[in-house]
């Protein structure tokens, strides 16, 4: 038994809820899922569409973006995958699809605001939009530098990535992440519905304002079981 046989599959699981989902379509989306212990993950195959997908065709690279194992070309995400992985490290699963909502967001280079409780059940801080990525860093290893991008944004908005699991890449499309695939996936799905509510509420109110700051304190502590999202 190959002793990747555990991530082929976990990562087949996590990619074949995606279409189910209704957050891909065709091809475009993609779900790897992490091993530690042996530095590698497995990631979808580059264009192999979803009902011709089966565990044994996940390919295993590590964090270097080195292929490991496998006779597919490996998604053209996954040099962001790769760097996601080996700098943070507490993360088993990465998503990254061209859903509709949040890719409209992505496009329109936008952090969605918090302005509901769904909203502060997940993130008690907006959905944070990365800059559009330098004419320097798209002319280089444009994948492997859009995992920078999402990182660079994170640090220049004093966030953490154990906390926020989601982002919007600017003029791109999200991506989110999780300890495990499936949470990664959730997390997507999450992301997708908070985008579309964000966007029919200020449809329907152009003024619409942002939640409360003691509701949101209320869903942190629920969340994380302290006092106060400032720490106090």
């Amino acid at each position: 038994m190959s002793k990747y046989k555990g991530i082929r599959e976990a990562a087949y699981e996590a990619n074949m809820q995606l279409p189910e989902l209704g957050l891909v379509l065709f091809t475009f989306g993609n779900v790897s899922a992490a091993d530690r212990d042996l530095g590698v993950f497995a990631i979808k195959p580059s264009g192999v569409p979803y009902e011709e997908l089966t565990p044994e065709k996940m390919v295993i690279v590590d964090f270097n973006s080195n292929i490991v194992e496998g006779k597919h070309r490996p998604s053209s995400d996954t040099k962001t995958h790769a760097v996601l992985y080996k700098h943070w490290q507490k993360i088993g699963g990465i998503v990254h699809t061209h859903s509709t909502y949040a890719t409209a967001w992505a496009q329109a280079q936008r952090d969605i605001p918090i302005y509901g409780t769904t909203h502060a059940d997940h993130n008690t801080v907006d959905i944070p939009c990365a800059a559009p990525m330098s004419d320097k860093m798209i002319e280089g290893d444009y994948e492997y530098e859009t995992g920078f991008q999402i990182m660079n944004c994170f640090k220049s908005k004093g966030l953490s990535y154990e906390e926020v699991e989601m982002i919007l890449v600017g003029n791109h499309a999200p991506f989110t992440w999780g300890k495990t695939p499936g949470k990664a996936v959730y997390n997507s799905a999450v992301l997708e519905s908070i985008a579309q509510m964000a966007l029919l509420t200020e449809q329907v109110n152009s003024k619409a304002p942002r939640l409360k700051e003691a509701l949101i304190n209320k869903h942190y502590q629920r969340k994380h079981g302290v006092n106060s999202y400032y720490g106090q």
